[in-house]
């Protein structure tokens, strides 16, 4: 994201956005139409636990850029398939360029898919540490907003109770972030009111 204490900056089409957001177009889109939207749809909060601990020491823009290639790979994030893979197809995805081939993200990918399917109700899980409902904050600038929170941290401790990899409190953070379980669009930008909108 952007320098702590970047605030929200108007774009050339006149949309003022999160700073952060104006670094690319990928970025641009991402933040229009993905970042901070309350998702409950069980396949998509899937691929983004799975892309955000992927991201762990890398730009995501690197990863908007990858994610037709982790479409590919990982059977379009169907849970049950990517949970049947074997040793075969971990090397097959550690030979694909379209994704990031780094062994244990690779492997904890599989491990995560195992671990979603023994969740009665993953979307629930996943919505219970905010109460059900997306958090609504009202950050003026980058430097306000914490790289981890206590929800998070919850989130992370029992996402590892319960087998999961690459879900420190950071990366769940940006993971509900992401899909919208918290509102960090700062107030003046444009997505600000509209992902104020009911879940």
């Amino acid at each position: 994201m952007s320098p702590s204490g970047a605030r929200a900056a108007t774009a050339a089409d006149g949309r003022t956005r999160c700073d952060w957001s104006l670094g690319s177009d990928e970025y641009v889109r991402y933040h229009d139409t993905v970042w901070g939207v309350p998702c409950r749809d069980a396949r998509t909060l899937f691929e983004f636990l799975i892309l955000e601990g992927a991201q762990a020491g890398l730009s995501w823009e690197t990863i908007l850029r990858k994610i037709p290639g982790y479409r590919a790979a990982f059977a379009d994030f169907d849970v049950a398939a990517v949970a049947a893979f074997t040793d075969d197809d971990v090397a097959r995805c550690l030979a694909d360029p379209g994704i990031v081939r780094n062994r244990a993200k690779v492997r904890a990918t599989v491990d995560n898919a195992r671990a979603w399917l023994e969740l009665d109700d993953p979307v629930g899980l996943i919505w219970s540490f905010v109460d059900g409902r997306p958090r609504q904050n009202a950050w003026r600038s980058m430097g306000e907003v914490p790289a981890e929170t206590d929800e998070s941290r919850s989130m992370s401790r029992e996402l590892k109770r319960r087998g999961f990899r690459f879900v420190g409190p950071t990366i769940c953070y940006a993971y509900m972030q992401a899909c919208g379980l918290v509102n960090d669009h700062l107030v003046g930008c444009f997505r600000h009111a509209e992902c104020r909108r009911p879940a």
